[in-house]
């Protein structure tokens, strides 16, 4: 009991010197507010910013290995090495679908961008095509909004049939059921059989909003697949009973001995994955992070020199209510920690605002830019975490101070 009613007496003593030097307290604690503000609003906009590239990212299937003939991530690799790198090929495709026994799927894509599809009078310009094989619902997670996917004889047989996003359904469509419609893309006329369910705007471009998907061996009499201006590539999803590093061992052995590269060789591809990219935005992050600390730091740094002058000046001012409660009995822990809990006090106060400034600022930058700032409960409570250590540290010495106060000098003072 006698904790809880410290508490309570330290929070209204910060209180009274909040009501009575409402100036003086305001500016002390500004640099708090300032502190928490700053740290807590980096890590509140840099968690927002990851968990929406991590979507991102997550769409392109963290247990899915893309081979290709450029990496994602260049090393002390010489770029001219690169360049005469081999495009993957069908060839490469059919060989790894017949030996390959930890995945879930394979398949070879395309893709082109900037095309123009047309219906009737209605057309819908910038999208990107996308040619893959048969086991593209396998290696990509999408739904279906319409229709239904591609069947094994359309894709065998190369037949004129497309996969459609929503924006360009409703585009080319409006009200109207896109299902069994003929539309015309690079030259050629095709019959939509699906639309793919709406995604929404990510921020790597993976959607399938503005996207047309066709069957690889409808792509082949339309354009030259294995040139490098369609970024062929292709895709395999590893089986979810072994570990994405088992499946890379298996794809480079595999690729190797298809390319007949000799043991002490150099590989002649590139295998990327999607925790390429999660550690570069870890490492990233992480130094936004230390800016975050740094900036916010030395804001907090004076507030804590600031409350440790209130409370200095608090003690001066209630030097002799502090020897009538050691002449009473008052233990030296207990003025100790009364001024320590008011320390605190005042700081929460400060960080409290901080963190109200904060949701407003998430609430304006939602509401301006679209892009939803979240204020998060790891971020409150490390809000008001940093604000109890400062309490802690900045009200110790004033309180060990007070502490040490003879009473019979404190009274007469």
């Amino acid at each position: 009991m006698i904790i809880f009613r410290l508490i309570g007496e330290s929070f209204r003593f910060a209180f009274d010197a909040l009501r009575q030097n409402k100036l003086r307290t305001m500016l002390s604690l500004l640099a708090i507010t300032i502190g928490i503000f700053t740290i807590i609003a980096v890590f509140s906009a840099v968690d927002s910013f990851r968990a929406k590239l991590q979507s991102s990212v997550d769409k392109l299937g963290s247990n899915t290995i893309y081979v290709q003939k450029w990496p994602w991530i260049f090393g002390d690799y010489p770029w001219w090495k690169y360049m005469n790198r081999p495009q993957p090929s069908l060839r490469d495709f059919a060989s790894l679908r017949d030996r390959m026994e930890n995945a879930d799927g394979i398949t070879f894509e395309i893709s082109t961008g900037n095309r123009t599809i047309k219906y009737r009078s209605s057309s819908v310009e910038g999208i990107s095509v996308t040619g893959a094989s048969q086991d593209f619902n396998k290696t990509w997670s999408f739904e279906l909004q319409a229709g239904r996917y591609f069947t094994d004889n359309e894709s065998k047989n190369g037949s004129p049939v497309c996969l459609m996003g929503a924006d360009i359904a409703e585009g080319l469509f409006g009200s109207e059921d896109p299902i069994g419609k003929q539309a015309q893309i690079l030259g050629r006329r095709v019959t939509v059989v699906g639309v793919f369910k709406k995604e929404g705007e990510d921020m790597l471009g993976t959607s399938l909003d503005k996207s047309v998907n066709i069957p690889i061996n409808f792509a082949k009499g339309i354009l030259d697949i294995q040139n490098e201006r369609y970024n062929p590539q292709i895709t395999v999803r590893g089986s979810t009973k072994v570990s994405l590093e088992e499946v890379e061992s298996e794809l480079t052995g595999l690729m190797r001995s298809i390319h007949r590269i000799r043991p002490g060789q150099e590989d002649d591809f590139a295998l990327n994955k999607t925790t390429m990219i999660s550690n570069q935005l870890d490492t990233m992050f992480n130094m936004v992070n230390i800016a975050g600390w740094v900036i916010g730091g030395f804001s907090i740094l004076v507030g804590g020199f600031s409350i440790a002058n209130i409370m200095f000046v608090s003690v001066k001012e209630r030097t002799n209510i502090i020897g009538i409660q050691k002449s009473l009995g008052a233990k030296n822990y207990f003025i100790l920690l009364q001024f320590i809990f008011e320390s605190i006090s005042l700081c929460i106060l400060g960080g409290l605002l901080g963190l109200f400034f904060v949701f407003l600022f998430a609430k304006v930058i939602t509401a301006v830019s679209g892009f939803e700032v979240i204020l998060g409960l790891n971020n409150i409570i490390l809000g008001i975490g940093i604000s109890v250590i400062i309490g802690t540290i900045s009200g110790f010495w004033p309180a060990y101070s007070a502490s040490r106060l003879d009473p019979v000098e404190a009274i007469r003072s």
